[in-house]
């Protein structure tokens, strides 16, 4: 387990992203897993939370 976001896990929790984080959320980890860079969750939500 490598901790890194994927097209499919993002896809397959799509609803859990948008209603603990929302839509801003989901495009995030949409853009960090269709990138393919080493991104985990942790990093885009750290990032969410700063701006």
């Amino acid at each position: 387990m490598l901790g890194v976001i994927t097209l499919r896990d993002v896809l397959e929790h799509l609803g859990l992203i948008r209603r603990e984080f929302g839509s801003r959320g989901v495009v995030w980890c949409l853009l960090a897993a269709l990138s393919r860079r080493r991104t985990t969750f942790l990093e885009v939500a750290l990032r969410l939370k700063e701006s």
